[in-house]
């Protein structure tokens, strides 16, 4: 039976932030996090496994949503603090040759020109290997620190969003490819007529152009988004190059995928040019028992800490969970922060949810490495693509050791991940299947 090929990536949880800092195996040095050394690990590690791409999440504010008090975020270091990822991914660059670097920059931190400007560069720098996660912001208390009162609106944010990638995309196509000459003989560095100012005027944005730097190596960094409500799906479809998802199970999956896809060709777009990959959070070990033994470990941690967890809900969905009851179920939830997580959280409780983790409801993720693998070839399968996301909040080199040396061998025997790099640039291999 031929099985879906499909791709491979991390997904950096929480950040360049703390890791693992109070459990085992979080390393000698806990205080050693500023650091770029354990995430230029995780990223050798990852093209040593022929991963597609590396994201690192951030958010640039510690949280006070729950309580309104930032004394829980600060004494568990939930989701905070964090250090600028576009000075760490340089480093992980540099570190390796074709693993793309996916950057989070949120739009209402910078100017669409600042943003093309800073792309474009980490583009250069890593010869087209630089990626965008575009986020549009979603808690109050990061807007506040960039001089705004809150956040904008949920949908209203995504409006503002296509805005802003439309000026992005034509400071990007500012250059033409063969602009730059550099002809020492005629003494011409650049073609004056090949560069472009835009002129861009938008309701919520404008610049003239053109970017100050020739166009990259990609034209175009890789576009990477996470929308998961109604409108973050349709913003997805018509702007992303991958998409990061969710889902309670693969029924969930193939449903969001078929739905991006479908909203992709709806904008003239080849569907198989959007990669849908689904976050998932395997425990791997030489036996099972070993594996569920450390899931259950991983509950009895959450319940043993769940103002950490109440903490986190609190700041992506902004709602402050202290306000509730751990073992009623949760009436519906308005939010403008992340819709989708508030939606899913209806009718359960706040201890289930605290204590349930990132796995799908019909498919388990834990065992060994070869029994993992093949429920995720059976989970592409259903899916029809495009992958996966790894995802472990709390990030140790054991983890990685786990998945790049034990998961990962296992799907390249089984012929459904790839064995070496096809390409140079990152999109391309991207859309190599």
């Amino acid at each position: 039976m031929a099985r879906t090929p499909f791709h491979m990536a991390w997904f950096v949880s929480r950040g360049y932030g703390p890791k693992a800092w109070r459990l085992p195996w979080g390393g000698p040095n806990p205080q050693n996090w500023v650091k770029p050394d354990l995430f230029v690990d995780l990223a050798r590690a990852m093209e040593r496994a022929c991963f597609d791409y590396i994201m690192i999440e951030d958010s640039s504010n510690i949280p006070y949503t729950y309580k309104n008090s930032h004394e829980t975020y600060v004494r568990l270091a939930v989701d905070s603090p964090k250090l600028d990822p576009a000075v760490l991914a340089p480093y992980m660059m540099a570190a390796t040759r074709n693993l793309g670097i996916v950057t989070t920059l949120a739009t209402f931190e910078y100017h669409p020109f600042l943003l093309a400007r800073l792309t474009n560069t980490l583009d250069h720098v890593s010869d087209g290997r630089a990626g965008w996660n575009l986020v549009t912001g979603s808690n109050d208390g990061g807007a506040q620190n960039y001089g705004l009162k809150g956040q904008f609106r949920h949908d209203e944010r995504y409006d503002m969003a296509d805005e802003y990638c439309e000026a992005v995309t034509r400071l990007w196509d500012s250059w033409e490819p063969d602009a730059m000459i550099v002809d020492k003989d005629r003494a011409i560095f650049a073609d004056p007529a090949k560069v472009h100012p835009v002129h861009f005027e938008g309701k919520y944005y404008s610049t003239r152009g053109p970017l100050a730097a020739p166009r990259s190596p990609q034209g175009h960094p890789v576009i990477c988004q996470a929308g998961g409500s109604p409108r973050g799906r349709t913003f997805a479809a018509r702007w992303a190059d991958t998409i990061i998802a969710s889902a309670n199970d693969v029924a969930g999956m193939k449903a969001f995928r078929d739905d991006i896809r479908a909203q992709g060709a709806a904008f003239g777009r080849n569907p198989d040019d959007i990669k849908v990959l689904f976050l998932i959070a395997p425990i791997v070990d030489e036996f099972r028992d070993a594996a569920e033994a450390r899931r259950d470990a991983q509950k009895a941690d959450a319940n043993a800490f769940i103002e950490w967890h109440l903490a986190s809900s609190s700041r992506l969905t902004g709602i402050d969970f202290s306000k509730f009851d751990l073992d009623e179920p949760l009436p519906e939830l308005d939010s403008n922060g992340h819709r989708t997580l508030a939606a899913a959280y209806a009718g359960r409780t706040l201890r289930d949810i605290a204590g349930s983790g990132r796995q799908t409801a019909d498919l388990d993720l834990n065992g060994t490495p070869a029994a993992v693998a093949a429920r995720l070839c059976e989970m592409m399968d259903a899916v029809g693509g495009d992958g996966f996301l790894i995802m472990n909040g709390e990030l140790t080199r054991r983890y990685v050791a786990e998945i790049t040396d034990g998961l990962i061998p296992e799907l390249q025997r089984l012929g459904v991940v790839r064995t070496q790099y096809e390409h140079a640039l990152f999109r391309d291999n991207l859309l190599a299947y």
